[in-house]
């Protein structure tokens, strides 16, 4: 594939990969994908995208075919695990996209990613490229691959992830750090188990500590409910999208909780399971014409929803950072984006350890309302509130 030092390269075709390659081939930048993955799979998560993602979305056209399998949660609501009782309900859908211009989504991250490649030239995603090796210099960086070839460009972004090798490269190597936290997921038909009530909503039921919990929402226009469950197991270490978990050993673990909640689990027939890994918040994202994005720069517990939300408006945040700069001025552009990016992403992830945001009411506008097209270049996005609020 060719590419030269007006490129910009991005490591990782995934959703934050993708969003950021769109971007910037429509600010008129020449921009190639380097994927290790020899192929695009349907693998993965089913994700919650709020409104702060859909619009960043709806900016790059992308939306509209995000909602044809999406389904429109009509609330937010919060519900203790063991007496049911509601601590906090949020109106979302038509309210949500009066409020904050757009409505929160739910979809296969698949769909999302299939939505996101339509909209950018095949040919410039270089499949089965793992990058092995990056070198650096005044005038760009070069990328040596597992397969034996190489590549150059002018501008290397890392959207590769919470491994990343971009990272590696740019601050030495350091590993991610098990939380003693694992996760189940799961999708039962809707009708399946359609006495229990709210189905259509985005519900959190907080479990006895912080590290437990269960959380459903509709998928594919309301047809199945997902299930995302986690609890403290210091026993099992892999990170895996498909690894196979136990439906017994999943029921067993929230025998406390409410029977609305139990009845959905009730109803699993497979789980998949991974431990859930984290870093801490970075001091920088940029050296010279390197970058992070997206969990590369900040993974994320998911206990506020926003690792997905997070990489969306890093790339669009990003792209208006280098809309009309040349290679020659990308580093000074890419300090910028730092700056404009980092103190929120940085609060989103302290928030999402936490796990006490909106448990008990309070004011969502601060995450859901940032706009990555209209926030100002360079300039830090204070929150208005605190993660916990």
């Amino acid at each position: 594939m060719k590419t030269s030092e007006s490129t910009i390269g991005i490591v990782g075709a995934g959703i934050g990969g993708l969003v950021a390659a769109i971007a910037l081939r429509r600010a008129g930048h020449d921009v190639v994908v380097f994927e290790q993955a020899k192929q695009f799979a349907r693998v993965g998560a089913d994700i919650n995208l709020t409104p702060n993602a859909v619009r960043a979305l709806d900016g790059l056209g992308v939306g509209e075919a995000a909602r044809v399998t999406a389904a429109r949660p009509s609330h937010r609501i919060s519900r203790t695990y063991d007496t049911g009782e509601e601590t906090s309900r949020l109106e979302m859908a038509d309210s949500a996209e009066e409020r904050y211009g757009a409505p929160q989504l739910t979809i296969h991250r698949a769909d999302l990613l299939a939505a996101l490649a339509d909209m950018f030239p095949a040919e410039r995603v270089a499949l089965g490229k793992r990058a092995e090796k990056i070198a650096a210099d005044e005038a760009g960086v070069t990328l040596s691959f597992t397969d034996g070839t190489s590549a150059r460009v002018g501008v290397l972004l890392g959207a590769d992830g919470i491994h990343s090798c971009v990272r590696t490269a740019m601050f030495g190597a350091e590993s991610p750090r098990f939380t003693g936290i694992v996760a189940y997921r799961a999708v039962v038909p809707a009708e399946r188990v359609a006495g229990v009530p709210n189905l259509g909503a985005f519900t959190k039921w907080w479990g006895p500590n912080p590290q437990s919990q269960i959380v459903t929402f509709p998928l594919n226009r309301g047809k199945d409910i997902f299930i995302f469950a986690t609890t403290p197991q210091d026993t099992w270490h892999l990170e895996s999208w498909t690894a196979p978990g136990s439906v017994d050993e999943l029921r067993e673990q929230y025998v406390a909780y409410h029977p609305d909640a139990r009845a959905l689990l009730d109803a699993c027939d497979t789980v998949l399971k991974t431990a859930l890994y984290e870093r801490d918040p970075m001091p920088a994202w940029a050296e010279g014409r390197m970058a992070l994005l997206g969990d590369a720069a900040h993974p994320m517990l998911p206990f506020m929803a926003q690792g997905a939300g997070m990489a969306i408006e890093d790339a669009v945040v990003l792209s208006r950072h280098l809309e009309g700069v040349s290679m020659s001025d990308a580093a000074e552009a890419l300090k910028s984006y730092e700056k404009a990016r980092i103190e929120r992403a940085s609060q989103v992830q302290l928030g999402s350890r936490g796990n006490n945001w909106l448990r008990e009411g309070g004011n969502a506008d601060w995450v859901y309302g940032y706009d990555a097209w209209a926030v100002p270049l360079g300039a830090p996005a204070v929150a208005a509130a605190t993660a916990t609020a």
